[in-house]
């Protein structure tokens, strides 16, 4: 015997697994958020057929499709050698996807040539990654400058006790993310996040990441210059961050990086209740009912689903706060 609620079961269930999927890709396919670029100086200049402008496209093309699901960290050379040898590097943020780390070296690598057009050295930054290129060889060591100062406009209630807990914070994850931890066969991971009371509504997260190609001594070094110039660009602001080539570190009162949820311990599986006695039967005179029943149960709790989904997406957003930004004056 054939039911009729079985088709729209199936049609209802195929439209809300069909919205879930859209929305996914909609939230996993959004911009990269560009920060700051800086372009070399005047004495570092290439000319449009020279040998390292050849390195410099190659150089890109490889940092571009060389994200692996192990790498959120790759250094490269293009050219045997100075004077026309390229070096570059990307580095995305510690606890981004590997889609959205190729969508941002994608884009940077596009983004930074039409910004620093003849420029042999440039440095570029997102919210999700950082590429930067040279003429030089820079793998394995650190560079604090140039670096770009960002701070919210708002401030802070309370700036001294905030101040001390940032620093006591900041000071708890310079040793975290410059301790030896395996990243792959050949980096360990230098990125550390935290998230700490502030008051009894608000928290402090905090986040610090280095090039995973710096030794210990290195990255704990380059996120201390970082973390000391706090007081002076985003003192009792309710944000900031300090952008370096060979590290960066980041604070807000606000969710921007991915916290991944403590699992609760299982608790003691109840023992199961005898199942129910399953009627494949459509009592006649009936159907017409049961039809109705269904769809009154399926389609609310469908469209339920689907507008839970979109809410949790829309609030999971990250809201774009105004900032000052400042370069470092060399």
């Amino acid at each position: 015997m054939v039911f009729p609620y079985r088709d729209i079961v199936s049609k209802a269930l195929v439209v809300v697994i069909t919205s879930l999927w859209l929305l996914s890709l909609s939230t996993e396919a959004a911009a990269p958020e560009y920060l700051y670029h800086i372009c070399g100086s005047n004495t570092t200049i290439y000319s449009p057929n020279s040998t390292f402008k050849s390195n410099l496209n190659l150089l890109l093309s490889n940092l571009s499709s060389n994200n692996t699901p192990n790498n959120l960290f790759y250094n490269t050379t293009a050219g045997s050698g100075p004077p026309g040898a390229a070096y570059g590097l990307f580095l995305c943020r510690g606890d981004v996807t590997i889609n959205v780390c190729h969508d941002c070296v994608l884009n940077a690598s596009q983004e930074i040539i039409q910004r620093c057009p003849k420029e042999k050295v440039a440095y570029i930054w997102y919210d999700q990654c950082m590429l930067r290129y040279d003429n030089r060889s820079f793998f394995g060591t650190m560079d604090e400058s140039p670096k770009v100062y960002m701070w919210n406009e708002q401030n802070i209630t309370e700036p001294d006790r905030f101040a001390q807990l940032l620093g006591d914070t900041m000071d708890k994850l310079a040793n975290r993310a410059s301790s030896d931890r395996s990243l792959n066969d050949q980096y360990v991971n230098r990125f550390a996040t935290e998230d700490v009371n502030f008051t009894r509504l608000q928290r402090l997260y905090s986040l610090v990441q280095c090039t995973p190609d710096l030794s210990a001594t290195d990255c704990n070094r380059c996120l201390r210059v970082a973390i000391g110039d706090l007081p002076n660009c985003c003192n009792g602001k309710k944000g900031g961050r300090v952008l370096q080539p060979s590290c960066n570190i980041r604070y807000e009162t606000y969710p921007f990086y991915e916290i991944k949820a403590t699992a609760p311990s299982p608790s003691p599986t109840p023992p199961p209740a005898p199942p129910l006695p399953i009627s494949l039967t459509n009592p006649r005179g009936k159907g017409k009912l049961s039809s109705e029943i269904i769809i009154a149960i399926v389609v609310p709790v469908g469209l339920s689903v689907v507008l839970f989904a979109i809410g949790f997406c829309l609030l999971s957003r990250k809201p774009r706060r105004k900032y000052n930004v400042v370069e470092e004056e060399n």
